[in-house]
C-alpha cells in the first residue's frame, strides 16, 4: 500500500519542459541545458491518459493522383524578385514569416507588396500593430504604394484582426508584427512565447480554412535569430531572411524554409527615398569601374543561393607604427583573410605582409563568405603588398587550401558565364573548370605559386612571390596549367 502511494505521488509530481526545445526535468531552472535559452523552462503537470474516439472527417482521402493540385496555384505579388525566392509567387493559403534587423526595409517592401498584389478578385489587408494608421499611409504616399484594393487596420488584439478578416475577406493578409498582436484568451504580455504560438497558430488555421495567403512580420534578437518560440518556425511553410547594411543601398531576401519552391535563391532589392525595388542586374553595385586597374584590386563571382554575382575585393597594406600590426575587414570574414596571408607568406614566399597593417574590404555592401573568394583575396593582397595592379577585365574563382593548392568550387559555368556577359574577357580558375564561354580565356591554376605568375615579373618579384609556372593557350578555350608564363593569354592581356 505504501508503494502504490509513493508511486502514485511521484507521478502526480509537476515537471518541468523547454518550450523551445522540450527537454524535460524534475526542477526548475533558468537556463535550459540542451539548447541553451534562458527563460524557457516553464512547469506542466503530468499528462492525463486519454483515448481519443473516432471522429468525422472533413474529407475522404484520394489516391494522391486524384487529389487536384490547381488550388496550390502560386500567384505572383507583383515584385519578381520576391516571386523568384517564393518559388513563383504567393500559394493560397500559405505563411510567410518574414524576420529582419530594424530599419532594414520589412515594412516598406511589404507595403509595396501590398498594394502591387491588391486588384478587383484580389484584396490585400494591412494590419499595423507597430505603427499608427497615418503612419502608414505617408510612407504608402511616398513610395506610391496606394490601391483602392487595399485596405489598412492598426490592431493589436487579436479578436479584432480575426473580424477584418470577416468583413474584408482578402486573399492577402499582411500582419506587422506578430509580436505585437496579442490574444485576450492567453496569459502574458504580448511577443511572450505563448502569445506568439496562440497568435501564429490562429492565423494559420484561418488561412488554411480561407485559402488566405499570409505574410507575418519578425522580429529578431542580438545573434540574428527569429525571435520568439522555435515552434513559429515549424508552424509557417516559408521562412525569409531580410538581409542588409543600413549604410548600403543592398539588401537581399533569402529563404531559408520553402515548402513550396527552393531554399537556395536570393532576392536583390536597392533601398532608396523612394522606397524599394527589385534589381535583376545587382552585380553592378559591386564594381568599381576604373580606365586603369590599380594595385590591390581583384574581381571574383560569387554564387548566392543560385544567382551569381561579380564581386570586388579591395586590399591596402601599409607599414605599421604599432608593434602588433593591424588586421581591418569588411564584407569579409576576417579568419578566411588571416588564412590567406599565412598562405602567402609561407607558399607563396611574400614577406612583406607580416609586419604591415593590412585592410581589406569589399565594395558595395556585399559580403563574401564562400570559400569560392579565397583566391581573389589572396591575390588582392599579394597585388596590395607588391603594388602591382593586376591584368584588366580579370575574375579570380577558387577555394585555396592551407597547403597553397587551389581546389575546385561549385558552379564554375555559371560564374564564367556571368563573367563573361559584363564583358570580362580572363580568369583564374581551379582545374578542370567544364565548358568556357566561347571568347573567354580560361587560365587553370594548381596552386598559389601559379595564380600569382599573373602579376608583372619585376614587381611581383620584389615582392617576393615565387612558384611554379603558369599556364598558357590560345583564346576561346582552357589553357594548358604548365605552360611558360610568357604564353599565358593574362600576360598578353596585362601588355595590351
Amino acid at each position: 500500500m505504501a508503494a502504490r502511494t509513493s508511486r502514485s505521488s511521484a507521478k502526480d509530481r509537476p515537471s518541468y519542459r523547454c518550450t523551445e526545445c522540450g527537454w524535460t526535468t524534475a526542477k526548475w531552472l533558468g537556463r535550459c541545458p540542451e539548447c541553451q535559452a534562458w527563460g524557457t523552462v516553464e512547469e506542466y503537470g503530468a499528462p492525463a491518459v486519454r483515448t481519443t474516439a473516432p471522429g468525422r472527417v472533413t474529407s475522404a482521402a484520394l489516391p494522391i493522383g486524384q487529389v487536384d493540385g490547381r488550388q496550390a496555384t502560386a500567384r505572383g505579388t507583383g515584385v519578381p524578385e520576391l516571386d523568384r525566392v517564393l518559388g513563383g509567387g504567393l500559394v493560397p493559403g500559405a505563411v510567410v514569416l518574414l524576420a529582419g534587423e530594424p530599419g532594414v526595409g520589412k515594412s516598406t517592401l511589404l507595403l509595396d507588396v501590398a498594394a502591387k498584389s491588391a486588384s478587383d478578385e484580389h484584396r490585400t489587408l494591412y494590419v499595423t500593430g507597430e505603427e499608427s494608421a497615418s503612419q502608414v499611409r505617408l510612407r504608402a504616399d511616398r513610395i506610391g504604394a496606394l490601391s483602392e484594393h487595399l485596405y489598412l487596420a492598426a490592431e493589436t488584439d487579436l479578436s479584432a484582426v480575426l473580424a477584418h478578416l470577416d468583413s474584408v475577406k482578402p486573399s492577402l493578409l499582411i500582419l506587422d508584427s506578430v509580436q505585437t498582436v496579442a490574444s485576450p484568451e492567453v496569459d502574458g504580455a504580448p511577443g511572450g512565447m505563448a502569445q506568439v504560438r496562440e497568435v501564429a497558430g490562429a492565423l494559420i488555421r484561418a488561412s488554411k480554412e480561407r485559402g488566405m495567403s499570409t505574410l507575418l512580420v519578425g522580429h529578431v534578437t542580438k545573434d540574428g535569430a527569429i525571435a520568439g518560440p522555435r515552434l513559429l518556425e515549424h508552424l509557417v511553410d516559408v521562412v525569409l531572411h531580410f538581409e542588409g547594411d543600413r549604410h548600403a543601398r543592398l539588401r537581399l531576401v533569402r529563404g531559408v524554409k520553402n515548402r513550396y519552391g527552393a531554399t537556395d535563391e536570393v532576392g536583390c532589392f536597392e533601398l532608396h527615398d523612394e522606397g524599394i525595388t527589385g534589381l535583376a542586374d545587382p552585380s553592378g553595385l559591386f564594381l568599381t569601374r576604373r580606365a586603369e586597374p590599380v594595385p590591390g584590386t581583384c574581381l571574383t563571382v560569387t554564387l548566392e543561393g543560385r544567382r551569381p554575382l561579380v564581386a570586388e575585393v579591395q586590399a591596402l597594406t601599409v607599414d605599421s607604427q604599432i608593434p602588433s600590426p593591424r588586421r581591418t575587414t569588411s564584407g569579409l570574414e576576417t579568419s578566411r583573410v588571416s588564412m590567406m596571408l599565412a598562405v602567402l607568406e609561407q607558399r607563396g614566399r611574400i614577406s612583406a605582409l607580416g609586419k604591415r597593417d593590412i585592410y581589406s574590404a569589399t565594395v558595395g555592401g556585399v559580403k563574401l563568405s564562400e570559400p569560392a573568394a579565397d583566391l581573389a583575396v589572396a591575390l588582392a593582397l599579394a597585388s596590395a603588398a607588391s603594388d602591382t595592379p593586376l591584368p584588366k577585365n580579370l575574375v579570380a574563382i577558387g577555394e585555396v587550401g592551407l597547403a597553397g593548392e587551389v581546389r575546385r568550387v561549385t558552379g564554375v559555368q555559371r560564374r564564367l558565364a556571368e563573367a563573361h556577359r559584363l564583358g570580362f574577357t580572363h580568369a583564374l580558375v581551379p582545374s578542370d573548370p567544364g565548358k568556357v564561354p566561347a571568347g573567354m580565356r580560361v587560365l587553370e591554376v594548381a596552386d598559389i605559386g601559379d595564380a600569382l605568375r599573373v602579376l608583372p615579373r619585376g614587381r611581383r618579384r620584389s615582392g617576393g612571390g615565387d612558384g611554379a609556372d603558369g599556364g598558357g593557350g590560345d583564346g576561346g578555350g582552357k589553357t594548358a596549367s604548365r605552360a611558360r608564363p610568357e604564353d599565358a593569354p593574362l600576360q598578353s592581356a596585362r601588355r595590351q
